[in-house]
């Protein structure tokens, strides 16, 4: 009886994991987020935004992505997401900002959705969706 009470949860825990894999590799997981653009504490395109834990860890440099409001999509996303390092991540966000635009927007929008249908770079080699930053060692690649 035990035996069949701990196979039945291992199947609604990969169940449930299924699931969750499949929220996040249709991006699914962001929809909430919408409720936040709603009430104006973020934007459809911007940076996105990240742990609070993070704060202390940035530099100077990338401070700067703080200049506009967070979005539910960005310049990151559509040209890596999490495939990409957190140093260029932070340099494209910083790129946005400094070129921030009606018609950028419109472009981040079209390529966030080629994005999400194709399915590419959700996941960082290796992880599940993104390392956790630590800090950075350089100021700026670029």
């Amino acid at each position: 009886m035990r035996k069949m009470r701990m196979e039945i949860c291992c199947l609604i825990v990969l169940d449930l994991l299924s699931f969750g894999k499949f929220l996040r590799s249709t991006s699914l997981d962001e929809l909430p987020e919408l409720f936040n653009i709603l009430k104006g504490d973020m934007s459809i395109v911007g940076p996105r935004p990240l742990l609070v834990q993070y704060l202390p860890l940035y530099n100077e440099h990338q401070k700067r992505r703080h200049e506009v409001r967070p979005g539910l999509t960005g310049w990151a996303q559509v040209n890596g997401r999490n495939s990409i390092s957190w140093e260029e991540k932070f340099d494209l966000d910083i790129e946005y900002v400094d070129n921030v635009s009606f018609l950028l927007d419109w472009k981040i929008i079209f390529l966030t959705f080629k994005k999400v249908i194709v399915r590419e770079g959700i996941n960082q080699e290796g992880q599940a969706t993104m390392e956790f930053f630590t800090g950075s060692k350089v100021e700026s690649i670029k």
